[in-house]
């Protein structure tokens, strides 16, 4: 993308450059060079921050949308383009020499060559088909995602459609494997006794555990007892800035939100909804953007979001999504991941996605009757790993890693309850499934404390 613009302004200098050099503008004054080149300068940061409708088809290969036929979660392919790199020449002789490796059983070699012949030239079919053939018998869900990814570059490759024909049924089943896995735990969870006085303890630190990781995931410093101080007394730390303790507070308004009204909700969480999450989230950081949409373009990493002129289509279409059929379809980790994806592939706030997308996740696990989910600041890079491979064609990585967190989670409670004795005190928070959506669940009780 920034490639992309800087054509855009070599191209409007060429245009610049014409005009001077013309018969009627050579003989003008100097100032009007000087205004001339301030207008050019005004007009490609109007185009590259407002209209990227125009030059992002010109300049930027854009990421996949559309659902495949078939609905498997899998990202559609749009382009056939193989970007050439200046090291793809490097990769390929890498390739050869991974293959050469794997000829002669050297196999551990053969994996560091496959790895570094993928990072030196991550698009490039031949070397994603390659290095999928020699994991598929150790890691076929690996294998499957580089299958994938090279038909999102080369569509008509029929090596890729028949390599990945003959894995998707496979990793298909080890996901449904994996989330019926996860769905057992659940019902145990759903076991624990009312009165667990550990499991209400272990809800409560999950609160500020949550708060803490989500606002340092986005460069808030504060840490976890820290988070738990302003919680709980509403006082200032010394040493830090007012904005990371209004971030503090915005999350906390945000998860009462959450716990009070949204697992109140019989209907399907909307857009609306998500508004009033955002407008929480930011509602003491920043007053004014919360809960209104970008005007400006944005950019995350590698991802540029929808221009601020195209963004009420996307919500438009992202509200009509979840009120659909479509997420009834799927698991609730899996509706949960997606919607958190989508919502953070749209960015469509200025600040806040990330905080208000996790929150959103969360609000669909609970009302599954799936405790608040914790991504780990720790784990913030395979986070936007993930991310950033279904940007790149296939969400289902994420999905998993967004399972793999629930598992995680279920599992620290459940051991919780195991480790310690059970109390006979009242126990609202986790009783049974139908039991799951009360008015205190997963909310902080001073008592317990």
């Amino acid at each position: 993308m920034a490639e992309g613009v800087t054509q855009l302004c070599e191209l409007c200098n060429r245009l610049r450059l014409s005009l001077f050099t013309s018969s009627k503008l050579r003989n003008m004054p100097p100032v009007f060079h000087l205004i001339l080149a301030s207008l050019t300068g005004v007009a490609v940061a109007l185009i590259a921050t407002y209209i990227p409708s125009i030059w992002r088809p010109w300049f930027w290969r854009p990421s996949l949308e559309s659902y495949a036929p078939g609905f498997n979660l899998v990202l559609a392919p749009q382009t056939a383009l193989v970007e050439k790199t200046p090291l793809q020449g490097e990769a390929l002789h890498a390739l050869k020499l991974a293959l050469e490796m794997n000829g002669e059983r050297k196999r551990d070699k053969a994996l560091k060559l496959f790895k570094q012949a993928e990072a030196l030239s991550p698009h490039h079919p031949e070397i994603l088909l390659h290095y999928g053939e020699f994991l598929e018998e150790d890691d076929v869900i690996h294998a499957e995602h580089l299958y994938t990814r090279a038909l999102a570059v080369s569509p008509e490759n029929s090596r890729a459609m028949a390599n990945r024909g003959r894995t998707l049924p496979k990793v298909r089943q080890l996901d449904q494997e994996m989330l019926d896995k996860i769905d057992k735990k659940r019902d145990e969870l759903f076991r624990v006794p009312k009165g667990s006085l550990a499991m209400k303890r272990a809800v409560t630190e999950a609160y500020y555990k949550h708060i803490y990781h989500s606002n340092a995931i986005e460069g808030n410093t504060m840490t976890l007892s820290m988070t738990r101080a302003i919680v709980e007394t509403r006082m200032a730390v010394p040493g830090k800035s007012i904005l990371e303790h209004n971030e503090v507070l915005g999350l906390d308004e945000a998860m009462k939100f959450v716990n009070g009204s949204l697992l109140q909700k019989q209907e399907k969480i909307t857009l609306d909804d998500v508004v009033e999450i955002h407008r929480r989230v930011l509602g003491h950081a920043h007053p004014l953007e919360a809960g209104r949409f970008r005007t400006t373009q944005v950019f995350v990493g590698n991802h540029v979001p929808p221009g601020p002129m195209e963004i009420e289509r996307h919500v438009n279409e992202f509200n009509e999504w979840l009120m659909s059929r479509e997420p009834e379809m799927l698991h609730p980790i899996e509706f949960a991941a997606l919607a958190h994806y989508k919502l953070v592939y749209i960015h469509p706030f200025t600040d806040g996605n990330g905080r208000t997308s996790r929150l959103l996740m969360n609000s669909i696990l609970m009302r599954a009757g799936f405790p608040p989910v914790i991504i780990r600041f720790q784990d913030r890079y395979k986070y936007y790993e993930y991310l950033d491979m279904a940007n790149h064609g296939d969400v289902r990585p994420f999905i998993r890693f967004v399972a793999r967190c629930t598992e995680r989670t279920i599992d620290e409670y459940l051991s919780v309850t195991t480790i310690y004795p059970v109390g006979h005190e009242k126990h609202p928070e986790l009783t049974d499934a139908h039991d799951i959506n009360s008015e205190n669940t997963f909310n902080v009780d001073k008592n317990s404390q």
